[in-house]
């Protein structure tokens, strides 16, 4: 009796079944590549950094970045919500610095003027800039009213804002990376797919060809072709000139994959009936051998972008890649070669950090695109 009376009051419906949810492939990496938090952490900065520095810089630089002011070198401003009598204020707002001459040391001291508080206002109007090279507005996320100044990451040698020339430094540095994997990429890919497809003398050449460009130093190379760039070249040139130099030696590695992927490929079913409807090679490569080994290519890319942009900042920072009045953050890092300029105004390696968080960032989320694309690596 109690076994038929448990039976009535159980109502659970065992007849509907459950159906597998089918997921392709992308699907299986994202769920996947959501468990890495680390990965997470970095795809968002990412995005943060590019949304800010790429697509919107003017806007979410408070001033232009050829925008001069009075005063050089000035320390970052502290922004503060409690003034100098013991007030509290929900508008944050700054103070301004005054710069006088220390006549036992001859050294530029600032000293922080109490006397007005300028309120950080969002919203502001302030320098013009177009926006996606579409229209002109004159509105940034933040500011302060005239007669102020905000500093966050202090000011160079002539005055200007350092922020703001980070933020468009970051839209040079950035950019240059995604290009010169992309070059590398194709040029990679064609090479190394005709070699593995082609074989024979075709595969020796170039594989010796590879082999010889691997073992020349990469510094030293990419110095001697960036000093051969001509110095009348407009900055336009310049830039594009630097990102082939970064791609002529970033193809190499993607080569040799691809020819060993195509390699092994190359006897399945699907390529032997490609050959035979005489499809050709360009056509077998694209269409058919490189989706096949796709993820690992984004797992390659996203390793390879950060390297672009350290080269970049190595060059600039030594003078032989991009120069003023191109921004980059290896430019703005020159002026922090000297030691004792480093002393006297550490916020001068402020652009170094960025570099070091978008360089985290990248493996990061190479990290944990390559843990979901393949589990058992």
């Amino acid at each position: 009796m109690t076994d038929t009376k448990i039976n009535r009051e159980d109502k659970t419906d065992f007849s509907v079944e459950t159906k597998p949810v089918a997921r392709t492939q992308w699907q299986l990496i994202w769920k996947q590549f959501k468990r890495h938090k680390l990965a997470l952490f970095g795809l968002y900065t990412l995005l943060i950094l590019y949304v800010v520095c790429v697509a919107f810089p003017g806007f979410f630089a408070p001033y232009s970045q050829t925008n001069e002011f009075e005063g050089t070198n000035v320390p970052p401003h502290r922004i503060r919500f409690v003034d100098v009598d013991g007030n509290f204020h929900i508008r944050p707002f700054v103070y301004n610095r005054t710069q006088e001459l220390d006549m036992e040391t001859f050294q530029q001291v600032y000293t922080t003027d109490t006397s007005k508080r300028y309120p950080i206002k969002f919203f502001v109007r302030g320098d013009k800039y177009s926006v996606l090279g579409l229209y002109e507005t004159d509105i940034h996320l933040f500011g302060v009213e005239d007669g102020g100044r905000i500093f966050l990451f202090g000011s160079e040698d002539l005055g200007r804002d350092l922020f703001s020339r980070v933020i468009y430094a970051g839209r040079v540095s950035l950019t240059i990376g995604f290009v010169g994997v992309f070059i590398s990429m194709i040029l990679g890919l064609l090479l190394g797919g005709i070699s593995g497809l082609a074989g024979g003398v075709v595969d020796e050449l170039i594989q010796r060809i590879i082999e010889l460009l691997m073992s020349i130093p990469k510094i030293p190379l990419w110095m001697a072709l960036a000093a051969a760039i001509p110095q009348q070249w407009s900055a336009i040139k310049v830039y594009f000139a630097i990102t082939i130099i970064l791609s002529f030696m970033g193809w190499t590695g993607i080569a040799r994959v691809a020819r060993s992927k195509f390699i092994s490929l190359r006897e399945e079913d699907f390529v032997a009936a490609a050959h035979s409807f005489n499809a050709p090679m360009t056509i077998i490569i694209i269409k058919h051998l490189i989706p096949n080994f796709m993820s690992y290519l984004i797992v390659r890319l996203t390793l390879a972008i950060p390297g672009m942009i350290i080269a970049e900042t190595s060059l600039s920072f030594l003078g032989v890649g991009l120069k003023a009045p191109v921004v980059s953050l290896g430019v703005l890092l020159q002026r922090a070669q000297s030691f004792q300029t480093v002393s006297l105004y550490p916020w001068l390696l402020l652009p170094g950090l960025i570099v070091v968080i978008v360089v985290l960032s990248y493996n990061f989320v190479g990290d944990g695109l390559r843990d979901a694309a393949d589990p058992y690596s």
